[in-house]
């Protein structure tokens, strides 16, 4: 079974930085693609972030490119996601997620989640 753990949320002014992390166990971490997603209220759950196993291969939604990073560290099985410049729109509860395929933008392919962060920008 794999486990995902999120953590580093919180509140944040308009301008400022967070970095979101995801422990993940009971699996090889290296053979896992890994993925961020965020839910605001009131709307669908979006796509932000994917990185493939090896870290070599990463994508994001075109409203978080150039402010947003992911990586990942294999040998303490965790993956992050780096975000600055942040914007009132940012907020939203952020997911990760881990899927057996290939680096993967579709929420249905990932095959496990974990429990959501907060996160909150303040204009």
């Amino acid at each position: 079974q794999v486990q995902l753990v999120e953590s580093g949320g919180g509140l944040v002014q308009a301008g400022g930085s967070l970095r979101l992390s995801c422990a993940v166990s009971g699996r090889a971490f290296s053979t896992l693609t890994m993925g961020w997603f965020r839910q605001a209220p009131g709307k669908e759950r979006e796509f932000v972030a994917t990185i493939s196993g090896s870290g070599s291969v990463t994508y994001f939604t075109d409203s978080v490119k150039g402010r947003f990073t992911i990586s990942r560290d294999n040998a303490f099985n965790t993956v992050y996601l780096q975000m600055n410049s942040l914007k009132p729109e940012d907020t939203a509860v952020y997911y990760c997620a881990a899927s057996y395929y290939v680096v993967s933008r579709g929420a249905y392919e990932y095959h496990y989640w974990g429990q959501g962060t907060q996160v909150t920008v303040s204009s």
